[in-house]
């Protein structure tokens, strides 16, 4: 009967959304208790996924590898959105030549190199061999990230290290799919050809579609700044969908659409960003609980040995000398090679290019399963708490840049005005300056102070202090002046002026904008 079947699928659905909700309430507590040991978020989600398996408590049989593929994929468009969204152009510019280097020359080191010590160490046959090192080959930000957000670093080493991770994912399932795909593996120039011509037809995509929707979402004012973040995440999708279909990198494509986004100054920036960060870490939690389902740890014990031979072949071989390799025409410091080798942590792609194998029916694609899985695991725990104690050791944290000044925007259409959030952080020379030394352009004024818990409308003379908030209107014509002396006065304190400062973040040619 029509109404039984309701009722039965509405009591489903009840006892699904309870479920998830519980998952979710687990993982976001989690994430507290990953950022005080130092491991990144990743080990806990996939814990919570062997839990729930047929192993676990939850005692769950799942072995879909297809529709895990499928909700891997989905999961990594919106987690490279995210990503794209908020990398900063002024400070990859510089190292965008020595990212791309990673990305492809340091990627064939690093395949190579891999694949070559599962062959001849593990005794794996090449094909699967080849599939293992191109799946391994790609690192992962976001597990970099969680582990580093508390050491400053130069900004070369982090803005390398993001568009590393952001670049180095498409010519990386390429391969996983050459390699994966039944009959004789193609010729080494051929396969370069194609993986060449898919980036191009990615970047070109990407890069248009980015450019079209932010000229777009700067010029339509919507009726509700919730529509927004909806709309520039519905063009960064679009953007990998367009990719995809048009034999492109999709993902390639979607990275450099939501890089293009996130440095365009859109209206209404902080929610637009605060939604993509939100809907990143709902993807990564999805995800990696539906790969830990997938995941029969009673099979394991077979395939350990051979992920500990191939990741630590991985970590000391191929690791360093694709970065050797990839930044020796750039002047790279050993101290910032050293670290960059070590911070290749693996995370979210290669156990989802991990399923590609076992869609493919490729012979032993459960056992190249469970050696990536255990690699990834195994290794984080490994690199992931040492990362920071690394970075101390080499002192590359004495050199860093200060932390850049917050500024985001909101536009007042009426006004033909903005409001300003200005955060000051640590090492500011902002701390310690008077509203009045500030010195802003005709048109622009402190209007509030937030400091602590208290908030107040200050005077000429007040002095600011680390960690204040500050909230300034700036009319429309000299918006951008008063950013420039914001942030000029965050790098040159009060004679910033006089000193010849000009508010330009460092390696940049111009001001930073607040959706930079």
């Amino acid at each position: 009967m029509p109404g039984k079947g309701t009722s039965t699928s509405v009591h489903h659905l009840n006892q699904l959304l309870l479920v998830c909700s519980l998952v979710l309430l687990v993982a976001v507590a989690a994430v507290r208790v990953s950022s005080r040991s130092g491991l990144p978020s990743l080990l806990v989600y996939l814990g919570i996924g062997v839990a729930m398996g047929q192993d676990g408590l939850g005692g769950i049989h799942f072995d879909d590898a297809g529709l895990t593929q499928v909700i891997g994929y989905a999961a990594l468009v919106v987690i490279l959105a995210e990503g794209g969204l908020g990398t900063k152009w002024t400070e990859i510019r510089p190292v965008l030549p020595a990212s791309a280097a990673l990305a492809t020359v340091g990627v064939a080191a690093s395949v190579g190199v891999t694949a070559t010590a599962a062959h001849f160490l593990v005794g794996l046959e090449w094909r699967q061999a080849l599939i293992i090192g191109a799946v391994v080959s790609s690192t992962d930000a976001a597990a970099v990230f969680s582990v580093l957000r508390r050491i400053p670093l130069p900004s070369r080493v982090t803005g390398t290290l993001e568009a590393e991770s952001g670049f180095n994912d498409a010519p990386v399932v390429i391969l996983v799919l050459a390699f994966s795909t039944a009959g004789p593996i193609e010729h080494w120039y051929v396969l370069l050809g194609e993986i060449t011509l898919e980036l191009a037809i990615g970047a070109v995509i990407g890069l248009a579609v980015g450019w079209l929707g932010s000229l777009g979402l700067r010029h339509v004012a919507l009726p509700a700044s919730g529509l927004y973040p909806i709309a520039v995440m519905a063009i960064a999708v679009a953007a990998y969908a367009a990719g995809a279909m048009a034999h492109g990198s999709g993902f390639l494509a979607v990275y450099l659409a939501s890089m293009v986004l996130g440095n365009a100054k859109l209206p209404h920036w902080p929610a637009t960003r605060g939604f993509a960060e939100g809907l990143g870490w709902l993807a990564q939690i999805g995800m990696f609980v539906l790969l830990g389902l997938l995941v029969s740890p009673h099979e394991l014990g077979d395939d350990v040995v051979p992920a500990l031979i191939i990741g630590l072949a991985l970590t000391v071989v191929a690791r360093p000398l694709s970065v050797v390799l990839s930044l020796a025409p750039f002047r790279t410091r050993w101290q910032e090679q050293a670290l960059m080798s070590w911070a290749g942590l693996r995370g979210a792609v290669p156990v989802i290019l991990a399923t590609i194998p076992m869609v493919e029916g490729v012979a032993g694609s459960r056992s190249i399963f469970n050696v990536v899985f255990v690699l990834v695991v195994v290794y984080t725990l490994v690199q992931g708490p040492t990362l920071p104690w690394l970075a101390r050791k080499l002192r590359l944290g004495e050199d860093a840049e200060a932390a850049d000044l917050g500024i985001e925007s909101a536009p007042l259409e009426r006004l033909r005005g903005h409001l300003l959030s200005v955060g000051i952080p640590e090492g500011s020379r902002m701390h310690g300056v008077e509203v009045g030394e500030l010195r802003l352009p005709k048109g622009a004024a402190v209007t509030l102070v937030v400091r602590g818990d208290a908030s107040f409308v200050p005077g000429p003379a007040t002095m600011l202090r680390h960690g204040d908030e500050l909230l300034v209107v700036a009319t429309d014509p000299v918006r951008d002046a008063a950013e420039r002396r914001l942030r000029a006065v965050d790098h040159g304190g009060k004679l910033a002026g006089w000193l010849g400062t000009d508010g330009a973040r460092p390696g940049d040619g111009r001001a930073g904008g607040a959706g930079d």
